[in-house]
């Protein structure tokens, strides 16, 4: 008896039983507070509750923004900062998967390489800082190994996590299937720890920003940070905040993106 492929082909095509799923759907009570909040800052201000000199007036700041954007400035601070914590997510990101995998597929690995990091991890960014200045100096390269630093951790972290957690009896079985170790990292391994290494990017994503602002604020001629220093040596305010929006923005902008990777990629998972 033979069995016809096109009936196995049609059975894994089939959807799996239950209710469809339901695209996600923006839910507008999450804007409640924020709406409040701003509210409140508006009123605050207009009633003299709040100084213009401690914090400008939402309507302020929306009006720097718009000024800031029209005379190119902002513009050009904000593809200075882009460039920074695009090349330092590079090096960064190259740098805590390549340690993961090695610290989390080899004992060997986890001897020699989890140590260093971890010791490494505990270090604030700003007592790196006089230290990069020594052996960089005053150009882009302290920022960026900022920014490669505030990267490398976390996804190393997750990365590591993720294999170390791999299903045992999914590689058991791989096994008996008579993968070889190749095959059941390539297979099994790796696809099982991605969930995991993609909450590190998301977390290194998060961590590179903070870095960039540590590395823009104490020593920088251009970028989003150089914006904020210098509107704050004039007490503008209404450009500091815009250039902190202006942060958040970029912030919110690539954990949106990491999470469009991840409901493509993750797409096998029933939720």
């Amino acid at each position: 008896m033979s069995i016809s492929t096109t009936g196995v082909l049609a059975r894994a095509r089939k959807p799996a039983d239950g209710p469809p799923r339901r695209a996600p759907r923006l839910d507008l009570r999450r804007w409640i507070s924020p709406v409040v909040l701003v509210a409140a800052w508006q009123v605050a201000s207009a009633t003299g509750v709040l100084s213009p000199d401690k914090l400008s007036s939402p309507w302020t700041v929306v009006q720097a923004g718009v000024e800031a954007a029209r005379s190119g400035e902002l513009g050009t601070a904000f593809a200075v900062s882009l460039g920074r914590v695009g090349a330092g997510f590079a090096l960064g990101a190259v740098a805590g998967l390549v340690l993961g995998i090695v610290s989390g597929l080899s004992r060997w690995g986890e001897a020699l390489v989890d140590p260093p990091v971890q010791m490494l991890r505990t270090l604030p960014f700003l007592g790196l800082i006089p230290l990069f200045i020594l052996w960089f100096g005053i150009g882009e390269e302290t920022k960026i190994v900022l920014v490669a630093l505030g990267v490398a951790f976390p996804l190393y972290l997750n990365v590591h996590s993720g294999i170390r957690g791999a299903d045992p009896n999914l590689v058991e079985a791989s096994r008996a299937l008579g993968f070889s170790r190749a095959e059941r990292l390539w297979h099994v391994v790796l696809p099982g720890a991605l969930p995991q290494a993609l909450v590190g990017l998301r977390q290194s994503l998060g961590l590179a920003w903070l870095a960039l602002i540590v590395g823009e604020t104490v020593n920088a001629d251009a970028g989003v940070g150089y914006l904020i220093n210098n509107a704050r040596e004039f007490l503008r305010t209404d450009v500091v905040v815009v250039g902190l929006v202006l942060y958040a923005l970029l912030g919110l902008v690539t954990d949106a993106l990491v999470r469009l990777i991840e409901r493509k990629a993750l797409r096998w998972r029933t939720r």
